[in-house]
């Protein structure tokens, strides 16, 4: 039982923290394209505002203008003098984006954590998350590199000195940011109208959700990151799980922490209608001594989701909403 609450605990742990240390500072993803005069206005300048994406992409075949400059998620500005042909991802997120927006033809590079959808095992990996292996990714010759935030300094350096270009795209508080990932990688990979139809989709599956939940009782709901000996840890107000629980209408009972520390006496005292443990950790949570008294222990009210529709943000996001709306609001 140790060794398993030590696993569960590293494992989910060290994703969240790596992904809750981005710069607090971070700016906007913003997208804009260098043109002549005669451009027509499907190849206008693209701009990250949620409120001009459909405007902006929603003719048909519209096309990326190149030069393109995008701004990224680190404040980072880039120029593609063409479109992208090899793409190497380090994100599973990413991954799931290149994919959904029907360019995976271009992916030549993935992380060893990148497994949705099946067919990306056949891509080639090129390390962990936090560890690529750089002389791999520089082998793979790729026009540009995609990552997150666990992406360090000193590999994104190496790889710009010789020459390829890095975008680090990430969102860590709110659905809104996702859109715009979405709409950037689009762009990029110049694929605006799968992008806009992306995001159209996720925003109508949410916007269902939401005109289906209103009326309704939010419950309490403890979103389980990790637990155990080496502490409790679940998803605070600032962060985008929070936004998701939110989304489908549940009460986060953890709203008013910040990241994602927490203390057993606060959940005992809490005490949560609803529990969401990640697959394959229910029954290691409901029989362990510090949460067993607890009411949603007893009602049989934990459930498990499969948490990278939470924990990844990009496409998936719309569904993991859904999913927790049903967990939340059961249909009579």
């Amino acid at each position: 039982m140790k060794k398993l609450v030590k696993w569960i605990t590293v494992m989910f742990f060290s994703i969240f923290v790596l992904s809750a240390c981005g710069n607090n500072n971070e700016q906007p993803t913003t997208v804009t394209t260098t043109q002549t005069e005669n451009t027509t206005s499907s190849q206008e300048t693209q701009t990250s505002s949620l409120e001009q994406t459909t405007k902006e992409n929603t003719p048909s075949d519209a096309q990326t203008a190149y030069p393109l400059t995008i701004t990224d998620s680190m404040g980072y500005e880039i120029t593609f003098e063409k479109e992208p042909e090899k793409v190497v991802s380090l994100g599973p997120n990413i991954t799931e984006m290149v994919f959904a927006l029907d360019s995976q033809e271009k992916l030549v590079g993935r992380t060893e954590y990148c497994d949705y959808p099946e067919e990306v095992s056949s891509i080639e990996s090129v390390g962990t998350l936090t560890q690529p292996d750089v002389e791999k990714i520089i082998s793979l010759n790729p026009d540009v590199v995609i990552a997150s935030i666990h992406f360090s300094e000193e590999a994104k350096r190496q790889l710009e000195d010789i020459g390829i270009k890095v975008v680090i795209l990430f969102e860590e508080h709110k659905m809104d940011g996702v859109y715009t990932m979405i709409e950037t990688l689009g762009a990029i990979v110049n694929q605006n109208d799968k992008a806009a139809e992306t995001i159209a989709d996720m925003k109508e599956r949410i916007a269902a959700v939401q005109e289906r939940v209103k009326e309704k009782e939010a419950p309490s709901v403890y979103y389980v990151v990790g637990f155990g000996e080496y502490g409790d840890f679940t998803a605070g107000g600032d962060t985008f799980i929070h936004e998701l629980i939110t989304l489908a209408n549940g009460n986060n009972i953890a709203k008013d922490i910040s990241g994602w520390n927490f203390s057993l006496e606060k959940l005992v005292e809490l005490d949560p209608e609803i529990i969401i443990v990640g697959t394959g950790i229910k029954d290691s949570f409901m029989t362990a001594e510090n949460y067993k008294d607890l009411s949603a222990v007893k009602n049989g009210k934990v459930y498990e989701i499969d948490n990278n529709l939470l924990d990844r943000q990009g496409v998936r996001n719309a569904q993991g909403v859904e999913i927790l709306a049903d967990i939340f609001h059961p249909a009579e």
